[in-house]
């Protein structure tokens, strides 16, 4: 498997701010400034109702969403899911369908920023509207290309202003609210409140996207999933709360005319004061997303470049770590939007592409928990697992459906325009396993994959847990090593093994050496011809040690095995899995080195023998 250059690699730059920040402020705009009157025009009231059911149904996407990105932070994020369960063909679906819906919304986003300016100078025009969308989207290209950690820190900044005026919003609304507006609570039946759901879901679409920008978050495991769900319940409870007093505030022929709904709520009771600090507050909303929407959309030809879904050139990294070709196509794209396509038309589209993607994303993790790969190893687990997932799937399907067939035939057409991509362009250039596979191989019993998936996913995890790879150097240069010069029979080596161990373990001396002559005798530990690796978990807690062995006569643990002349001992108790399995697998790494085993057999002492093996080591976290 090839290894990307060390500065082709994005920076890990963004901590748990940024991905609350991006995550929310993808979400609040368009959705909350002026898609509320648009979707009471259709269910009245009850459209709070709406918000609450799309908010519910976002819930299985985020809880899948946030396992597969502990499991796999990596740029693109959900394309990169659905590819390596699914297969390239839907991996291409999911990620130009992400791309074009981020972008579109983003789009539209930027719009919305030259609309609302609109209240501070009502001459301008349609086109004067374009030229500001397209001086802002300049603006955010230029910062996403200086880099990821501007564009994140000028998100934390806008979205606590943002939030900042909503809460004041809905506080001070609150005792302005006419109980009387909320009647007839369901003016057009309860199916238009289902309708609704799938119109407003848009609103939630920015929530996953923080998942394209994964490998540049420090701390991915706490980060991500705390982040996103974080986001998920503040802005959901907003918009619940800025809706529901919206609709307390404004009369019902203002509701259905306007499409500046929050505004006009705030000049009920602020006058003018009110109408301009909630406009000033739905263009940072649109500015929070149009920079959301230009640092997460970008990561998505980045990402299908990487994997050959699309030219070279897209994955293409600068000296500050940002995808700079990928940037400027598309803003490239979205200024195109601006000028010349039907936006209200294409956040539709994106709507309807969205609850598409949702749904590969719940069945994406479906398959990688049914083809129990090993190497897959999320540090958030979705819970209730499947029935979550089935509900996400059931879910989205429906709001397609209660859609219309409009939406049914834009699933179809873009179906077909993503596998007519794969095939003509990138079927024959690429090869690479995916879960399904191995879902099917167990199904069948049939071996029809190798090793290579559940390789790229144990680099993911080295790379995931980088902040553990100090702890692991640390251990190895303060371990026991033993250099024997004596032939050692499977019983003397278990006792010389477990005296060595048992203090520091504090565990009986007995018990710990049944449990090293247990594993001699296994085939599984030799890692190559001549080394081997003996681990096994133990009780208690807080417990991990290493002990380096070299036999220079060579060790023979039964007549089936070759001689070994290295051995790896790693014992820890359960608590310590997680570090246990990397030093596992760096232990496996190190071994596979070409050189390792000579310069390990020629080393002269027991220094010398840290030394290789730290050598090897540092070797490793260069590539």
């Amino acid at each position: 498997m090839t290894v990307d250059e060390p500065d082709e690699c994005l920076k890990k730059e963004l901590g748990l701010f940024e991905v609350f920040a991006i995550a929310s402020g993808a979400m609040i705009s368009s959705g909350l400034f002026i898609l509320p009157a648009i979707a009471y025009q259709e269910t009245g009231a009850s459209v709070i109702i709406s918000y609450l059911i799309a908010t519910l149904l976002m819930l299985p996407t985020l809880l899948s969403a946030s396992e597969l990105t502990t499991a796999m932070p990596k740029a693109g994020g959900d394309y990169f899911f659905i590819d390596r369960s699914m297969g390239p063909a839907l991996g291409t679906i999911g990620g130009t369908a992400s791309w074009f819906a981020l972008s579109a919304k983003t789009a539209f986003a930027l719009i919305g920023i030259g609309a609302f300016v609109q209240l501070f100078n009502p001459g301008l025009t349609d086109f004067n509207l374009k030229i500001i969308a397209i001086v802002f989207c300049i603006i955010f290209t230029v910062i996403n290309l200086v880099g990821v950690r501007h564009a994140g820190k000028t998100q934390v900044f806008l979205v606590a202003g943002l939030l900042s005026i909503l809460i004041f919003y809905v506080i001070v609304g609150f005792f302005y609210i006419e109980p009387s507006r909320f009647q007839p609570f369901t003016p057009y039946g309860f199916g238009s409140i289902f309708a609704t759901a799938g119109v407003v879901f848009v609103s939630f679409m920015g929530l996953i996207k923080v998942c394209s920008v994964a490998e540049e978050i420090e701390k991915p495991k706490r980060n991500i999933p705390l982040g996103m769900l974080l986001a998920w319940g503040v802005v959901s409870v907003l918009y619940i709360l800025v809706v529901s007093v919206t609709v307390g505030l404004l009369d019902h022929k203002v509701l259905t005319t306007t499409l500046m709904p929050i505004s006009k709520g705030a000049e009920v009771f602020g006058g003018e004061i009110g109408l301009i600090a909630l406009g000033i507050a739905a263009v940072l909303a649109f500015i929070t997303t149009a920079n959301a929407g230009i640092l997460s959309s970008s990561r998505y030809p980045l990402a299908l470049s990487k994997d050959q879904l699309l030219p070279g050139f897209f994955s293409k990294i600068s000296d500050k770590g940002t995808p700079v070709i990928s940037i400027l196509f598309t803003s490239g794209f979205m200024i195109c939007i601006i000028l010349f396509l039907d936006l209200e038309g294409l956040v539709k589209v994106a709507s309807t592409l969205v609850l598409l993607l949702y749904i590969l994303v719940n069945l994406s993790v479906v398959m990688m928990r049914e083809s129990k790969i090993k190497n897959y190893r999320p540090s958030f687990s979705s819970p209730f697992y499947p029935w979550v997932q089935f509900i996400g799937i059931i879910g989205c399907g429906w709001l397609i459906y209660q859609m219309g067939i409009t939406s049914i035939v834009i699933v179809g057409c873009f179906i077909c325009g993503g596998f007519g991509w794969y095939w003509f362009f990138a079927r024959d250039k690429i090869w690479r396993e995916y879960c399904l596979l191995h879902v099917v191989e167990r199904l069948t019993g049939e071996k029809n994959t190798s090793y290579l998936l559940d390789e790229e996913l144990r680099e993911i995890l080295i790379n995931r847990d980088s902040i553990q790879e100090k702890r692991f150097e640390d251990l190895i240069e303060n371990c026991e090593i033993l250099d024997l010069h004596k032939l050692l029979t499977p019983d003397k080596l278990s006792m010389v093994l477990s005296e060595r161990l048992y203090n520091k373990l504090d565990i009986d001396k007995e018990k710990l050496r049944e449990l090293l002559r247990s594993k001699e005798c296994d085939s599984n530990c030799v890692l190559q011809p001549g080394m081997g690796i003996i681990s096994h978990l133990i009780k208690g807690r807080d417990k991990l040690d290493i002990v380096l062995v070299r036999t220079k006569k060579g060790f023979i643990s039964s007549k089936d095995i070759d001689p070994i002349y290295s051995f790896f001992i790693i014992v820890a108790s359960e608590d310590q899995q997680s570090f246990y399995w990397h030093t596992l697998m760096w232990v496996a790494q190190i071994a596979e080195e070409n050189d390792f085993q000579d310069n390990w057999l020629e080393a002269k002492n027991k220094e010398d023998l840290r030394k290789v093996f730290l050598d090897a080591w540092r070797k490793r976290q260069r590539y």
